[in-house]
């Protein structure tokens, strides 16, 4: 990428400007209420910023891109089950949350069944937001580490370490004033970055025809069914279904039972304000992460147009150009090229044809551009090998550096490093919000509940920020095991999330439904559930989408049926 002076001047500013931002607007009293949920003071557009800033981390402004660049629009079908979810959530969770004054979601599972179910509950959730934390502490590391050519060990050290400073200090008012800015910033400079990307394209192509041409190439696939010549295909990752189910199932787990979020909406006054904050996030998140997402199909367009690099990561190009598999990897990028030469000039084929109507034409540019996209992908497959060959720890999935090589190779100085800032303020956004849930979890659900010493109020506040440091550190370390990871960093966390959230939420789910069902009845169905989701995404089954349903509807047959069981099993001992 290529830096300059001022690029290093706008980062600068911008991450240090919100750093003391963040530590100024976060005095505030010092005890669990004030460090966790910010004394429950914050306004609906405060929740709503909290609630979206740790939803839409690095890894969505980074990849996502990246992601509908290479399989189109269709993840955006992921988030059709949101709004409704928000809806039962205002309806349901949100009312009760707030009359118990709850610290964490897992408290409520105490009072509804046991000790060991709140902490079973409590240590999923611990395993699963601890794990994509560190996920996204590394995806803004690829940043730094792509741009300075920098070892990414010590990229995430610095990236988790800037961090920690402002959440260690702030706790959870750092956090939502911060995302406040951070907003701001981050969709004002995704609309740039869209501008730059129509604007890069050649004289007399416009925003119109960079759509017709990623559309005639499959990227426009917004609504996809899941069905082809064998039927509905349960591998199919996002489609119609899997989206408005399997993610309906997925978001309430998330924002009902993910501390990260539930702790960002028992911050406000008020049910009304937290059910207003959840409302609106509802309706905004759907166009927002499709605007994002179509970003990558201008980028498709663009590079129709212009030479794509044969692979995006620098890095690790450069890596295998030093080593002996430097000629057949030349040998394959000058293939690429003469593709990609190819490629420019049935774009323009098309581009003309779209003017002029001429549907013949239109479909034997299509065609052609189809075949030579299988060609080019043929040969980046070729390439990969090599990469690997040369470096066996490499990743090669390079669908992270799509957007990230655009930025470096096309936008001007200055609005470089504003690029560069969006990715690390949406960073930090998400994983201050995640570690501040993190400790606080392990405050309120573990040692104050666990231990039998009592605290004054600032010893309280103090425990709490040495966990904050602790899950920083934590997070940090797994960062170090993001690098082989094989998904687009989005679908990882995604994944990730969906061996856990179907499991907690059906304990929830039962809790609030099932009176009947006690404690030992959906723990035992608890551990049976999250072994057999974690099987069935093992063998790779189904799309991980189901398996937020799948784990959900397990919990509750389950512990209905070992609670039938017991209860027979009881009155024939009596």
């Amino acid at each position: 990428m290529n830096f300059q002076l001022t690029d290093w001047i706008v980062l600068a500013v911008t991450l240090l400007g919100v750093i003391v931002y963040g530590i100024y607007k976060s005095r505030t009293s010092k005890n669990l209420e004030g460090y966790f949920l910010g004394n429950r003071q914050m306004s609906w557009w405060l929740v709503l910023l909290g609630v979206m800033g740790t939803q839409a981390s690095a890894v969505t402004f980074l990849t996502a891109p990246g992601q509908a660049y290479t399989d189109g629009m269709r993840f955006v079908q992921y988030y059709f089950g949101l709004p409704i979810a928000m809806i039962v959530l205002s309806i349901t969770f949100v009312p009760l949350f707030h009359k118990l004054k709850l610290f964490t979601a897992y408290e409520f599972l105490e009072k509804r069944f046991d000790v060991k179910t709140r902490t079973l509950t409590a240590f999923l959730f611990l395993l699963s937001r601890g794990l994509s934390t560190g996920i996204s502490i590394f995806a803004p590391s690829i940043v730094l580490s792509s741009m300075l050519g920098w070892d990414i060990y010590l990229t995430n050290i610095l990236m988790g370490g800037l961090l920690i400073v402002y959440t260690v200090s702030g706790g959870a008012k750092a956090v939502a004033y911060t995302q406040k800015l951070q907003f701001v910033i981050i969709y004002a400079a995704i609309f740039v970055a869209a501008y730059f990307a129509i604007k890069a394209l050649p004289n007399g192509i416009g925003f119109t025809d960079a759509l017709h041409i990623a559309g005639k190439s499959g990227k426009l696939n917004v609504i996809t069914t899941g069905v082809n010549e064998h039927g509905f295909d349960w591998k199919d990752r996002y489609n119609i279904w899997s989206g408005l189910i399997g993610g309906f199932f997925l978001a309430l787990s998330y924002f009902g039972t993910d501390q990260s979020q539930v702790g960002r909406y028992l911050t406000a006054k008020d049910t009304r304000e937290s059910r207003m904050g959840l409302l609106l996030n509802g309706l905004v998140k759907v166009p927002l992460q499709f605007l994002i997402l179509l970003i990558g199909c201008l980028l498709f367009a663009y590079y129709s147009f212009f030479k794509a690099p044969a692979f995006f990561n620098k890095t690790q190009e450069a890596t295998v150009l030093k080593s002996v598999y430097a000629g057949e990897y030349k040998a394959a990028t000058a293939a690429f090229e003469k593709i990609q030469q190819g490629k420019t000039v049935t774009a323009n084929e098309l581009a003309s044809a779209l003017h002029q109507n001429n549907e013949p034409v239109i479909n034997a540019s299509r065609n052609k551009l189809s075949a030579a996209e299988k060609e080019g992908q043929v040969l980046r497959e070729q390439m990969k090998k090599l990469i690997k060959k040369a470096d066996p720890e490499a990743d090669t999935n390079d669908t992270n550096y799509i957007f990230l090589r655009f930025v470096g190779d096309t936008l001007p100085s200055g609005l470089v490093g504003l690029i560069v800032a969006i990715i690390f303020l949406a960073a930090w956004g998400s994983i201050a919000a995640a570690l501040n849930s993190l400790a606080s979890c392990t405050m309120i659900d573990f040692h104050k509940r666990l231990t039998k010493k009592n605290l004054s109020p600032e010893q309280e506040y103090k425990w709490g920020k040495y966990y904050t440091l602790f899950w920083g550190v934590f997070c940090i370390v797994i960062a170090f095991f993001a690098s082989n990871i094989g998904n687009s960093l989005i679908e990882a966390v995604n994944i990730l999330g969906s061996w856990f959230y179907g499991t907690i939420l059906g304990i929830f789910l039962v809790a609030f439904y099932i009176k009947k069902v006690q404690s030992n009845a959906v723990f035992i169905a608890a551990i049976i559930a999250e072994i057999t989701v974690i099987l069935i995404s093992y063998f790779n089954i189904i799309s991980f989408l189901w398996l937020n349903l799948i784990g959900a509807v397990a919990v509750v047959i389950l512990s209905v049926l070992i609670q039938i069981l017991t209860a027979a099993k009881s009155k024939t001992i009596q």
